[in-house]
């Protein structure tokens, strides 16, 4: 990956306009998304249908928006597969409402030495338990 690519992962995106519905260009500019992506994405992905009207013309609601920036944040940012992000989202679905921070959030590099600490805090709570109950 190049640096611009990078850059374009995380650059922020713009803000979602208060309007009812959206043109897949809108969407595609919005989300920063290829329309061929969105398409293809729609039979990845059954929790994202945006309605169809005359001539086929696809429309996407707010609702649909944030789920195109929920996929692009798990498939780009947090490197899941398609399977794999296809299953997060339905685990997500089960748990309830979905935490738009939980999703946005890319891993760090530092949650690796962070999940470490927090195996070593714990192996050493069990041992001082165990030191509780001799043999």
């Amino acid at each position: 990956m190049s640096p611009a690519d990078s850059r374009v992962l995380t650059a922020e995106l713009p803000a979602i306009p208060r309007k009812r519905y959206f043109a897949i260009g809108e969407v595609s500019e919005l989300c920063d998304v290829k329309p061929h992506v969105l398409r293809y994405w729609e039979q990845e992905f059954p929790q994202l249908k945006p309605v169809k009207r005359r001539g086929n013309r696809r429309y996407y609601q707010q609702d649909d928006v944030m789920m195109v920036r929920r996929i692009r944040s798990l498939l780009y940012e947090q490197g899941f597969t398609i399977g794999g992000a296809r299953q997060r989202l339905k685990e997500m679905a089960r748990g309830g409402a979905v935490n738009d921070a939980m999703i946005a959030t890319p891993a760090l590099p530092a949650s690796a030495s962070r999940r470490s600490e927090e195996i070593k805090e714990l192996r050493d709570e069990l041992e001082s338990l165990l030191r509780l109950f001799p043999e």
